[in-house]
C-alpha cells in the first residue's frame, strides 16, 4: 500500500500536533508548514518553515509537493486562506479545512445541522470582517465562514472537506477548559456546579477529531460533535473521580439567577452556557461516515494523566479568560444558600 503524503498547515500544538502524530504512527509521509515560534516539531515529520502570509514562503512550500491530502488547522483570515489554497491547488489532491460550529448564523441559540444557514463572508475578507454579538455571531465565526468559502472556491466540492467541530478537549488543550475543572476538583471543597446536571453536552476528544480527519477520503461538510449521550453531571463527576477528589458539587440549577450574578458564560465557569443550541449540534452525518466519540471519562483521565505527568500546554492568551476565583465562587455559593433559605421560608 502506497504511503499517503500529508501536508499539515500547523502541526505543533493540540489538534495539529495530534494529527501529525497519528499520521506518522500509521506510516504516512508527513510534512508540516509552520513558523516555528511556538510548540515543537513532531518526530518523523518533514518541516517547512514559513509564514502563510508570505508569498515567497508559500511558493517554497509548493515546491515541496505533491500531496495527497492537505489538512489546514490554522486558517482564520479568508484572504490568507484563499491565497494559500490557490498556491497549493496544483500540488494537492484534497484540502481538508478545520472549521467550527461558530460559522452558523444560529450558533449557539438554535439546534443546528449541516443544512443550517452559515454566516455570509467573502473569500477575500480581512481579519476584521463581521461583528461580535452576544450571544450571536462573532468575527471568529465570520472569518472561518470566509475560509470555508475560499477553500471551496479553489478546490471545489469534489476535492474539499470541511470539518466543523464544537468544543475539542483532551491532552495538550491550550485553552484549558477541561484542565480548569480537573484542577478545581483537585482543590476540593464546595464546587459551584452550573445549571442542571442532566443537561447533555457534546465535547469531542482531540484524538477522535484527528482520526476522522485522517480517515476515509471523504468530501463535503461534517459537524464533528459527540452525540449528546453524556451530561454536565457526567463531566464534573468524572473530573472529581479521576483526580481522587472529595469535592462536593453544589448544583446551582436556577440558571437565570446564576446569570444575574454576572457569571461570564463559557469562560468563568468553563463549558457552561444557557443557550439551548449550545449543545444541540447534529453530527449524524459524521457518524455515518465513520466518526466515533470516546467517553468523556477517557478524555478526562488521559488529560489528567498528561497534566500530572509533566504535560503543559503552550501559553495562549485565551487561557487567561478561564475560571472563577475561589473568593468569588464561595461568595456566590453563599448568596445561593441564602436564596434557598428565603425560598424555603416563603413556603
Amino acid at each position: 500500500m502506497a504511503r499517503v503524503r500529508v501536508l499539515i498547515l500547523g502541526g505543533s500544538w493540540f489538534l495539529g500536533r495530534t494529527i501529525a502524530e497519528q499520521a506518522v504512527s500509521r506510516g504516512d509521509d508527513v510534512t508540516t508548514f509552520r513558523r516555528g515560534r511556538s510548540g515543537s516539531d513532531v518526530d518523523g515529520v518533514t518541516t517547512v518553515r514559513g509564514d502563510r502570509t508570505n508569498s515567497d514562503d508559500l511558493a517554497r512550500l509548493a515546491e515541496a509537493g505533491d500531496w495527497d491530502l492537505v489538512i489546514d488547522t490554522s486558517s482564520f483570515v479568508p484572504r490568507e486562506t484563499l491565497q494559500l489554497a490557490r498556491v497549493l491547488e496544483p500540488v494537492a489532491a484534497r484540502y481538508l479545512l478545520i472549521s467550527t460550529v461558530s460559522v452558523y448564523e444560529g450558533w449557539p441559540v438554535e439546534p443546528l445541522t449541516e443544512a443550517s444557514p452559515v454566516l455570509e463572508c467573502p473569500s477575500d475578507a480581512g481579519p476584521d470582517y463581521g461583528y461580535d454579538g452576544d450571544p450571536g455571531p462573532s468575527t471568529y465565526g465570520f472569518g472561518k465562514a470566509g475560509c470555508e468559502r475560499a477553500v471551496l472556491e479553489v478546490f471545489g466540492d469534489d476535492r474539499a472537506t470541511i470539518l466543523r467541530p464544537g468544543v475539542i478537549l483532551g491532552p495538550m488543550e491550550y485553552v484549558g477548559r477541561l484542565e480548569w475543572w480537573l484542577r478545581r476538583m483537585q482543590r476540593g471543597g464546595r464546587v459551584l456546579a452550573p445549571g442542571r446536571p442532566e443537561r447533555s453536552i457534546q465535547p469531542v476528544d482531540v484524538r477522535d477529531v484527528a482520526k476522522f480527519a485522517l480517515g476515509p477520503e471523504l468530501t463535503g461538510t461534517f459537524n464533528v460533535t459527540a452525540p449528546g449521550r453524556e451530561t454536565m453531571g457526567d463531566l464534573l463527576n468524572v473530573c472529581r473521580s479521576v483526580t481522587g477528589s472529595t469535592a462536593a458539587l453544589e448544583w446551582v440549577t436556577d440558571e437565570e439567577w446564576l446569570a444575574a450574578q454576572g457569571i461570564r458564560q463559557w469562560t468563568e465557569l468553563p463549558l457552561w452556557r444557557t443557550y439551548k443550541g449550545a449543545w444541540k449540534v447534529d453530527s449524524q452525518h459524521a457518524r455515518d461516515a465513520g466518526f466515533s466519540a470516546r467517553p468523556v471519562r477517557e478524555t478526562a483521565a488521559d488529560t489528567w494523566a498528561w497534566l500530572t505527568g509533566g504535560g503543559a500546554a503552550i501559553d495562549h492568551e485565551r487561557a487567561s479568560e478561564l475560571g472563577i476565583s475561589p473568593e468569588r465562587e464561595q461568595s456566590i455559593l453563599g448568596l445561593w444558600d441564602a436564596a434557598q433559605l428565603d425560598h424555603c421560608g416563603a413556603e
